[in-house]
């Protein structure tokens, strides 16, 4: 739990505030009326703030709503660098799944297995072909299994 001292605006968090009055005895739960009566406020969890794919969140102070205390949560852009990284991650994570797909059906291909061979075998390039895909690492249409 966060803290704000109303003297001063500083937010703090819980064994901080207990910290800072080692002379005072308290209960092991704050309650908001205790905490008004030492000059402080609850600092609530506020809404999350919804970034895009290329975006992350991050507290960002806090900001009272109705006479209350919420941690205020904000956007920002990645650089170039995490965006990579990231596409990178997603990337691999794809390959991953389409390897294990490949993986599952290598038994088409023996010499006896008794399925369309063609019909298995362009289900297997497709899937090979993934990473052509327009918006490949992100939106990636699987084929069909024969």
């Amino acid at each position: 739990m966060q803290v704000r001292i109303r003297e001063t605006g500083q937010v703090m968090y819980e064994s901080e505030f207990r910290a800072s009055r080692p002379n005072m005895s308290m209960p092991q739960q704050l309650s908001e009326e205790l905490l008004s009566s030492l000059g402080a406020d609850v600092v609530f969890e506020g809404p999350q703030a919804q970034p895009t794919r290329y975006q992350f969140s991050f507290a960002d102070g806090v900001e009272q709503l109705n006479g209350k205390w919420y941690t205020k949560y904000s956007v920002a852009d990645m650089d170039q660098e995490a965006k990579d990284a990231l596409d990178t991650t997603q990337a691999a994570a794809v390959r991953k799944q389409r390897n294990e797909k490949l993986s599952e059906c290598d038994w088409t291909q023996v010499d006896d297995a008794p399925v369309d061979k063609a019909a298995w075998a362009t289900y297997r390039q497709a899937l090979r072909d993934i990473t052509a895909q327009s918006g490949f690492p992100w939106t990636v249409t699987y084929p069909e299994k024969p």
